[in-house]
């Protein structure tokens, strides 16, 4: 089961929006590298900053994000979203 945490999003502007979120199951930078490359993928992202000690994902990105996509972009990399 995936689940999604949504931590927090601001509004930086008219246009661009920053959410976190909790990703369980990385362990090495292998893994950060494979949730950034996949959430960065995803129609209008600019940033992906992923913190391997607290799971923390932060993404950048023109417009609100769908949980469905970021969903499915975590679980493309192997690893979870957490409610």
């Amino acid at each position: 089961m995936i689940e999604l945490k949504e931590t927090s999003v601001t509004s930086l502007s008219e246009n661009v929006t920053t959410a976190v979120y909790t990703v369980s199951g990385m362990t090495c930078g292998h893994c950060v590298k494979s949730v950034t490359e996949e959430v960065g993928a995803i129609d209008g992202v600019q940033n992906v900053d992923v913190v391997l000690e607290t799971g923390k994902v932060t993404v950048t990105s023109v417009a609100p994000l769908t949980a469905g996509a970021v969903e499915a972009a975590v679980d493309e990399a192997g690893y979870t979203l957490v409610h």
